[in-house]
């Protein structure tokens, strides 16, 4: 019994074994999905983060020493330019005023009577009770009574400046900080700001970036404008886009010899997420220092030789793909990529328009392998538009 069992037994393992071997026995050719690389029209893009920085800033210090009586504005709300925000002590400034037109209105009046006394002394000169030393008397008297009058009506300009100082009004419109000194306090041109005002629409976008980005930037596109040619968006911190779009207007005439960077400035709106109310505080996208991702993309698109972004392999000698030839054999194709999204690779050389491209079933053929090629299956969610977004980040900038 115990023999037959044993029989039994190695009958099964050698059947499952010629099982095994006809289930691993190559049925064929492998089958593949291609595509055929062609040209489509891809938008470029470069990456680089940035910082938001207000176009305006402006930080409120008072120009004559008083006391604060009024603080007219909420803290963190926006203000318009011209609105009064503090108001200091007024008296003594006033009175200094008053002072000050007494005196021009008293210098005045010795003037005018210099005035006469030249006059009658120039009538009297070609008579026999004239004299000229007494003409020469008059006109140093007139002169220097003009000249008395000239220096008390800068001083009362001097007076009514210093009166003005006593209003301190918003010089731009944006949003205001919270007050450095409260209402009470004696201030100085030496107690420091009061409190500060950063415009908020348009903000700046600044971000440094690569010598040699900034300069392949310039070749790119050159022949449609320079960097006119391009437009900025933003990827805030949250990973949203951001809709409204700006446009490079300053880039600095220096290199950062620490980095070897160049700082570039874009100009972009930052409109209010809802209507303003009066004395609340208004809530923008964009915040004066916030990082951001910066994409600078072309306003055009161009057409470029483009593949699926699975059918790119890498190894230590850089970038390459599968190619079926007309005898169905598999072909390594050493590539040189360009900007590339998850979806899209640009290849700019290594790969000539109509080459039929392995996408599926990669894992299954090596050079030399005869395939069954077959349409590749799409992507999940591949949008129907033959157009494509390539993006490319910067690094060291």
């Amino acid at each position: 019994m115990i023999l037959r069992r044993l029989a039994a037994l190695l009958a099964a393992f050698m059947l499952f074994g010629l099982a095994a071997a006809d289930a691993q026995a190559p049925g064929g050719p492998p089958a593949v999905g291609v595509v055929r690389a062609e040209k489509k029209a891809v938008t470029e893009t470069s990456e680089f983060v940035g910082r938001i920085q207000a176009v305006d800033r402006v930080a409120l210090n008072a120009r004559v020493t008083a006391f604060v009586e009024q603080r007219l504005f909420t803290e963190g709300t926006e203000v318009r330019e011209g609105d009064l925000l503090y108001t200091l002590e007024r008296t003594p400034f006033e009175a200094v005023v008053a002072q000050q037109q007494a005196a021009v209105a008293d210098a005045s009046a010795r003037l005018d009577n210099a005035n006469i006394h030249l006059a009658r002394a120039q009538s009297l000169l070609n008579t026999p009770a004239g004299q000229r030393s007494s003409v020469e008397d008059a006109v140093a008297t007139q002169r220097s009574q003009a000249a008395q009058l000239a220096a008390a009506q800068a001083q009362l300009r001097t007076a009514q400046i210093n009166l003005a100082y006593t209003e301190i009004h918003a010089p731009i419109s944006g949003k205001i900080s919270r007050t450095g000194i409260s209402v009470g306090n004696v201030v100085s041109p030496s107690s420091g700001p009061l409190a500060s005002i950063v415009s908020q629409d348009p903000m700046y976008v600044l971000f440094p970036i690569a010598v040699r980005a900034e300069i392949d930037l310039e070749k790119r596109y050159a022949d449609q404008g320079g960097m006119n040619a391009v437009v900025i968006k933003l990827r805030l911190p949250d990973g949203t886009m951001y809709k409204p779009e700006g446009k490079i207007d300053y880039i600095e005439p220096s290199v950062q010899a620490t980095t070897d960077t160049i700082l570039v400035r874009g100009k972009i709106a930052n409109p209010p997420l809802k209507a303003i109310e009066a004395g609340k505080p208004v809530d923008r996208p964009l915040i004066d220092g916030e990082f951001v991702t910066v994409l600078v993309e072309g306003i055009q698109p161009i057409m470029a030789l483009a593949v699926p972004r699975a059918a790119v392999l890498s190894d230590q000698q850089g970038d390459y793909i599968y190619v079926v030839d007309s005898q169905n054999h598999v072909e390594q194709r050493r590539i040189q990529l360009g900007q590339s999204t998850p979806s899209t690779a640009v290849v700019l050389a290594g790969l000539n328009e109509g080459d039929m491209v392995v996408v599926d079933g990669i894992q299954r053929v090596r050079p030399g392998v005869q395939v069954v090629p077959g349409p590749a299956s799409p992507p999940p969610g591949a949008p129907a538009a033959a157009g494509s977004t390539a993006t490319t980040k910067a690094a060291g900038q």
